[in-house]
């Protein structure tokens, strides 16, 4: 059973541009061969009979495709670098922004919007959403990202300026929020928090309505590959987005969700490409009549642990879910491919009471079968370690639930 965002008839005037995306990846030598002739992509059916496009293929696709960067300026990204191998992605100027205000507009021009998301390096988010406050004609303060002793004069000054958005990916928000409710500051005028790069984290609803209680969350799903897919207002779910008009999705049997970018501007060749993200398409609570992508979580989260899966989300779910404790992470450390140890680290939720760590790791071996199965023999290489902070890629300032390491 398959399903796509749009009905046949509203995708068939847009189905030109998976067609020509199509002739652009049968000119790879390389993936020639997966698209043959008499697959073509003239209907919903025939296309979810093309394989769908993984990450590998869509760097194989990249290497000897030219964006179509002749009318102007094209800009060249990078994602990934955290869990898995870098992933080039080109956007032109205006990052397709304009096509996402034309149905998302979470900002105004009375905004007094803080753009928090990191300038990394060849990272997009942070100009992708600067392009959207420009078309929102509002306020700017572009602050990037923020050192750690930094957060308190910054949130003064941003109480100060009355503050009505600010955008980051959920760790950067959470560390955002984290330090003001620690610090007992108020933004008594913030009233929209915008979110990209991650899944929305439950905690910070709790430091919300400490902080800033009249703030409502507006998300937008994507990635550097496909740019936003969907978009969600506060009467959403947090798990739950609309697919923007240019951008098809598709669920199959496996439910994995599957993106063609039926853009013509587009310059990736976005052809049923994975991202790894499972979803359904479902109804949503908000009461729009078209179909909505609900994303169920990552399908790369189960690791293989001395030949055992070890499902990382559900250990850090887990994990946060006992007293005490704000955030968790998993770190590996492998030698030749092998796991040699596995750490939980954790950060305190404050200053009291402490979680019970001890406590914490017994009820993991326990409860959690590959964990006990796993160490069974050698316990001592699975521990469970207080940290003051999590480790987050520099460049994005992302926090994966899963760091690999390799012991040398």
């Amino acid at each position: 059973m398959t399903a796509f965002s749009l009905s046949p008839e509203a995708a068939a005037p847009r189905l030109h541009v998976a067609r020509r995306t199509l002739e652009r990846l049968r000119g790879v030598p390389a993936l020639a061969a997966r698209y043959p002739r008499h697959l073509d992509a003239d209907s919903l059916e025939r296309l979810a009979q093309l394989p769908p496009l993984a990450r590998d293929d869509l760097n194989t696709a990249l290497a000897h495709l030219e964006p179509a960067a002749d009318r102007s300026a094209t800009w060249l990204f990078q994602s990934g670098g955290s869990t898995g191998a870098p992933k080039v992605g080109y956007a032109p100027t205006g990052f397709y922004m304009a096509g996402v205000h034309a149905h998302w507009q979470p900002l105004d021009r009375t905004d007094v919007f803080v753009n928090a998301w990191g300038a990394g390096r060849m990272w997009g988010a942070h100009f992708l959403a600067a392009a959207l406050a420009d078309l929102s004609g509002c306020r700017i303060i572009a602050l990037g990202s923020v050192a750690k002793d930094e957060y308190g004069a910054w949130l003064e000054f941003l109480a100060a300026r009355r503050v009505t958005a600010i955008g980051g990916t959920p760790s950067v928000l959470r560390l955002w929020f984290a330090h003001a409710r620690a610090a007992g500051l108020r933004l008594p005028s913030l009233r929209k928090v915008l979110w990209l790069g991650e899944a929305w984290q439950p905690r910070l609803d709790d430091d919300l309505a400490a902080v800033a209680p009249e703030a409502r969350r507006w998300g937008m799903f994507g990635s550097t590959e496909t740019w936003v897919v969907g978009t969600n207002t506060p009467d959403c779910r947090a798990d739950t987005f609309h697919p923007l008009p240019h951008q098809l999705v598709h669920t199959g049997d496996h439910g994995l969700l599957d993106f063609t970018a039926l853009d013509p501007a587009v310059l990736n060749p976005v052809l049923r490409y994975r991202t790894g993200d499972a979803g359904e398409l479902t109804a949503c609570p908000c009461g729009r009549p078209e179909p909505a992508m609900r994303v169920l979580g990552r399908r790369d989260s189960v690791v293989q642990v001395r030949g055992l899966g070890l499902d990382v989300d559900e250990l850090v779910a887990r994990a946060e879910r006992a007293p005490g404790v704000a955030r968790a992470q998993v770190v590996l450390t492998e030698r030749g491919g092998r796991a040699t140890g596995l750490e939980l680290l954790v950060v305190a939720a404050g200053p009291a009471p402490a979680p019970d760590l001890p406590r914490l790791r017994t009820e993991l071996l326990t409860a959690t079968i590959t964990l006990g199965t796993a160490f069974q023999h050698d316990p001592g290489s699975f521990r469970v370690r207080p940290v003051d902070e999590l480790v987050s890629n520099d460049r994005t300032g992302k926090t994966a639930a899963l760091v690999v390491r390799e012991e040398s």
